[in-house]
């Protein structure tokens, strides 16, 4: 096991190497990427005239052996998708690479700490929970930027929507109501609706163009809006007052959706409080008496009390949260 650390220690030095180097290229000269993409295409195009290709490559890595080894997992679109949808300009291998040296980082910690304090406990009842914590660090935070980047699309659709709605009043085609919120608006409805009217555009249909819409933001008011302009393109109506009552519909949902925070914001708090109030008589008796714990440290029994009591601690706090977290 102790010959095994060496190995370990030198992969994720390596990889950490190559992340560092890829980044900081792409941060001091990111316009060296864009214009070697571009020589690249006309090059190929120069070479290759008869056999042109004008459908989007899905770049998973711009280290072309890793790339070629994400293209045989089926499972990799999950990433993409979610990286895309986070809005990161990232490749999934970028993220995959952060994760297996943060997993090797935890498999270290993990196997430090198992020989300094749990030395009873099995070693991979330690590893394997640092090493998956450490892993989904990335992933954890694409989630995050993928929440507020949502949560700020779903924001802004209630004024694309009125935006479009008046431009149809106005005698203008839907197009011209996409066109307005790409150039009008901030992202990401600019960018996505952009997206949209750039597969109109290009020959896409304008039903097949919005339901890729529907499926690259994960909104159910977006598949509304979606499912009506569908249904107007085939059953007929006044799709400008649709627009503008499903825009109300958005407002009040929100209201509601403030008014059940204001309510359950005393719920929340509690739930706060009583998961930090052991923490913090902690903290407090080791100030007063730092021997306090020296029998919880000393004694092996001891030290398990105290991760068992951390991680039940954790549960609550998740189960309290889930119950004070209402879905309107």
């Amino acid at each position: 096991m102790d010959s095994f650390y060496p190995i370990l220690i030198f992969i994720a030095v390596l990889i950490l190497i190559e992340l560092g180097y890829f980044a900081l290229g792409s941060l001091r000269f990111p316009e060296r990427k864009e214009v070697r993409k571009r020589l690249k295409v006309l090059s190929a195009q120069s070479d290759n005239r008869e056999n042109v290709d004008i459908l989007k490559k899905e770049q998973l890595s711009d280290i072309l052996w890793l790339h070629r080894i994400l293209k045989k997992f089926s499972s990799i679109s999950k990433t993409a998708d979610l990286i895309e949808q986070s809005g990161s300009q990232r490749t999934p291998g970028f993220f995959i690479l952060i994760s297996l040296s943060l997993g090797a980082a935890g498999f270290l910690l993990g196997s430090k700490f198992q020989s300094s304090y749990y030395p009873l406990i099995p070693s991979y009842f330690i590893n394997v929970p640092a090493i998956f914590v450490l892993a989904i660090i990335p992933f954890a935070y694409l989630r995050y930027k993928r929440s507020k980047r949502l949560h700020k699309f779903e924001e802004q659709l209630p004024e694309a929507l009125d935006l479009i709605a008046r431009s149809l009043k106005a005698g203008h085609a839907f197009s011209s109501g996409l066109r307005l919120v790409s150039e009008e608006m901030e992202d990401p409805v600019r960018n996505e609706f952009g997206k949209t009217l750039n597969e109109i555009n290009f020959g896409v249909a304008a039903q097949d163009a919005l339901i890729n819409m529907a499926n690259r933001i994960p909104l159910d008011d977006l598949k509304f809006f979606v499912i009506s302009v569908i249904l107007q393109r085939e059953t007929g109506g006044n799709l400008a007052d649709i627009l503008e009552s499903l825009a109300r519909l958005i407002r009040e949902r929100f209201k509601l959706h403030g008014r059940v925070r204001v309510l359950s914001a005393q719920a929340r708090f509690s739930s706060y409080v009583l998961a930090a109030i052991p923490f913090v008589v902690a903290l407090i008796l080791y100030l007063m008496s730092p021997q306090f714990y020296d029998p919880f440290f000393e004694n092996p029994m001891g030290r398990y009390i105290l991760g068992f009591g951390v991680v039940w601690m954790i549960i609550g706090f998740i189960f309290m949260k889930k119950l004070v977290t209402i879905r309107v």
